[in-house]
């Protein structure tokens, strides 16, 4: 399994990925068998979407490490194509900035883009099937590897900084896997999860076709898809989805959470437009069925190239996303 900058409701990943949760994980049901290696550059392109938001999110885990924490090992879990990957290489200059992820092309690129940005010094990968590789052995501080190494399933190895983006939620048993990514901070070590947060929104209630209220109904459409998707996850363990009470649980202390808001108003440019419009687009091919038929002719609409209401031209689409990162700290520092 991987994750990729899906965000609960992809209403698709962010960090290191772009908004949302919704359709398009690899999880092998329903018709939603995505490769996300032919997506990596739609990856890459939504993440970049976010950076704004992700650098908060860097700025605020280094305060929550505070000055005497010293931060020599990150890994970013379900890394994607290393969008995230490359803004912690650059919030924390003297470590060592890990991609975990479980598609090797996704891996590649995550490197290259180290490489354009100048840190491919100090970035390096681990390919890991999640959650197999969470339990893998090894809990020193050895390197995931540079270019062409380090490509092994096995122990994550100790880390000051553990980040991990919407990848959680793709695990049958969350709290398992909370325990997990713990127990390799070193003690001070910080755990941050990008999980759960608010309905992307990217429409007016009324759209002036078809019947006011569709992102609502879409949003309920893709509750209905979530909890299938959970329920068909191997291992699938119910939990109350509280995660400063998870994070506890696993061990870690000071938990908490926080939010940081991407706020894009209308008229949208070129490339959030694309990326709504290829959100959209899985909805249709993956949802659409789930949908009554004004409402499918409607999303239709949106997603005609060329039509005046469509979210490619239609002058009041806006972007809106929260991100929620819920923090705990290893005890003994």
């Amino acid at each position: 399994m991987n994750s990729h900058s899906d965000s609960r409701h992809d209403h698709g990943r962010t960090a290191g990925h772009g908004p949302g949760h919704g359709p398009g994980h690899r999880h092998g049901h329903g018709g939603t068998d995505i490769d996300w290696e032919v997506m990596a550059t739609q990856l890459e392109n939504s993440g970049e979407l976010q950076l704004p938001v992700l650098r908060q999110v860097a700025a605020r885990l280094r305060e929550l490490l505070g000055p005497e924490q010293r931060v020599r090992r990150v890994l970013d879990i379900g890394s994607g194509p290393g969008v995230m990957t490359c803004v912690l290489a650059e919030a924390f200059e003297d470590a060592e900035v890990v991609a975990v992820d479980g598609a090797p092309g996704l891996l590649d690129h995550a490197l290259a883009r180290a490489e354009r940005l100048g840190l491919g010094g100090r970035v390096s990968v681990r390919h890991a099937e999640l959650p197999e590789g969470l339990h893998g052995g090894g809990s020193g501080g050895g390197s995931g590897g540079k270019a062409g190494d380090g490509r092994g399933d096995g122990g994550l190895g100790a880390a000051d900084l553990v980040w991990s983006s919407k990848a959680v939620h793709h695990l049958g048993d969350q709290q398992d896997a909370l325990a997990a990514l713990a127990a390799v901070l070193r003690p001070g070590g910080l755990l941050a999860v990008a999980e759960g947060g608010l309905p992307m929104r990217f429409l007016p209630r009324d759209l002036g076709i078809g019947r006011p209220g569709l992102q609502a109904r879409l949003d309920s459409v893709l509750e209905d898809w979530f909890e299938v998707m959970r329920a068909e996850l191997p291992g699938s363990t119910s939990v109350v989805e509280d995660w400063p009470a998870m994070l506890g649980r696993a061990g870690l202390t000071g938990t908490g959470g926080f939010t940081s808001l991407l706020d894009l108003p209308a008229p949208l440019g070129e490339g959030p437009r694309a990326f709504l419009h290829s959100h959209l687009t899985r909805i249709r091919e993956a949802m659409g069925e789930s949908l009554d038929a004004e409402d499918r002719k409607t999303l239709d609409a949106l997603l005609d190239p060329q039509g005046p209401d469509g979210i490619l031209r239609r002058p009041d689409a806006f972007l809106l996303s929260a991100t929620t990162v819920f923090t705990g700290v290893r005890p003994g520092r």
